[in-house]
């Protein structure tokens, strides 16, 4: 008998074809195995994406031949072979063994088993930051599981997700499919921000700033003299922001941060 989770994402997942692709549990099975739609897993039942959806995620995260996807409940692998089919390097984790060798098989026949591979491991015990874009169609408990290492990967990573969100890190940008795709038919985009919330130098004054996810706000001096920074924006490594009537934007490189202002000034600010 499922657990009261499993109940309720089968509830979820068995209103139409969408995919909750998750860690999976084996099934006893044999050569002839075949993924039954519904089938119960570690963490949530399996449905097969919705490929339209899998190809507007794949549109949302800009994939590019020199990125390196990962699929975090790869289930039969069509995001990764998608991926692959459009030059980019793409891995699966998946924890049903049988369903990897079902992607392995179809990577195969597909012709690009060289650039989507597949591993029968534990997303949550898997090391996958080294990814430039991560796709996952989970249960919102278990985004927040996986959020923190997420957040700690390197700025500008994307992650795409289906139809789940994040709690209050609100997405940069979504997408709904509405031709062939009957529900679960959102995809929502993160893009992984820098850490800037603490103290820095700027130009000789100090700049305090504060951060929630991509948001942040802050100010460029001391006491009654400080200016309330505005229209701030951090997009991966990107930041932008006015002090006044001066516009700055730069990147942010760990502890330090440059760029230009709008009247064509060189500007760096350094952690204190």
């Amino acid at each position: 008998m499922l657990s009261f989770r499993k109940t309720v994402a089968a509830a979820v997942c068995t209103i139409a074809l969408g995919a909750c692709a998750s860690a999976q549990t084996p099934p006893a099975g044999g050569a002839a195995y075949e993924p039954t739609v519904g089938q119960s897993g570690k963490d949530v039942i399996w449905v097969p994406t919705n490929q339209h959806l899998v190809d507007s995620m794949l549109g949302l995260a800009k994939i590019k031949p020199e990125d390196y996807l990962v699929d975090l409940g790869s289930g039969d692998g069509r995001t990764v072979i998608t991926a692959a089919k459009r030059g980019t390097r793409a891995h699966g984790i998946e924890f049903n063994g049988d369903l990897v060798e079902v992607s392995k098989r179809a990577a195969q026949r597909e012709g690009v088993a060289e650039t989507a591979t597949f591993e029968q491991a534990d997303i949550f015990k898997t090391d996958f930051t080294k990814a430039s874009v991560v796709t996952l169609f989970l249960l919102s408990d278990l985004n927040l599981r996986l959020r923190p290492t997420l957040l700690d990967m390197k700025p500008g990573t994307r992650v795409v997700s289906n139809s789940f969100t994040m709690d209050d890190w609100e997405p940069d940008d979504s997408a709904r499919v509405s031709e062939g795709c009957n529900s679960f038919c959102n995809a929502f985009l993160w893009i992984v921000p820098a850490k800037v919330e603490g103290n820095w130098t700027l130009g000789g004054k100090p700049l305090a700033l504060e951060q929630k996810f991509q948001k942040f706000t802050g100010k460029l001096g001391q006491g009654d003299n400080a200016l309330a920074l505005s229209n701030t924006r951090l997009d991966g490594a990107n930041i932008e922001f006015s002090v006044g009537s001066e516009r700055y934007t730069g990147q942010v490189n760990g502890k330090t941060m440059a760029g230009t202002t709008s009247s064509g000034a060189a500007w760096q600010a350094a952690r204190m």
